[in-house]
């Protein structure tokens, strides 16, 4: 079984822009278009990196963030923040929320899939140490 992808974003075209690199790199990818379903399907299909945009319909990403990072079963799954916010405050609360990374939008394909590579490694790095 493949490395599990969880998009959430209410921007169709990016969530398939996106979907289909991640898939060109060999990815399994869910997608999500609001807070509550991208929550619900982080908890059905425990993916091994969630991509989270912040503005988002019926719960926002950092409320999304903030309820998977706190609750043990899901706490260790890499949240990359994925937004068109870019103030220090927006950051500051991204990092409060327990998010591990934070990719700008309009965002670099390289940028992003670099993130990922990192946070995977980092991931099963400190699984093999519990």
């Amino acid at each position: 079984m493949g490395i599990k992808i969880l998009i959430v974003d209410d921007e169709p075209n990016i969530v398939s822009v996106v979907s289909a690199r991640l898939r060109g790199n060999g990815y399994e990818v869910f997608e999500a278009q609001d807070g509550l379903s991208g929550l619900e399907l982080a908890k059905k299909e425990k993916p091994d990196l969630i991509i989270l945009d912040l503005m988002l319909p019926k719960l926002d990403g950092y409320k999304v963030c903030h309820l998977l990072k706190k609750d043990n079963r899901y706490a260790g799954i890499p949240i990359i923040l994925f937004t068109a916010k870019a103030q220090e405050e927006d950051k500051r609360l991204g990092e409060e929320a327990g998010a591990d990374a934070y990719v700008m939008k309009p965002y670099d394909s390289k940028v992003l899939l670099a993130q990922i590579e990192e946070l995977l490694e980092n991931k099963s790095a400190g699984d093999g140490q519990a």
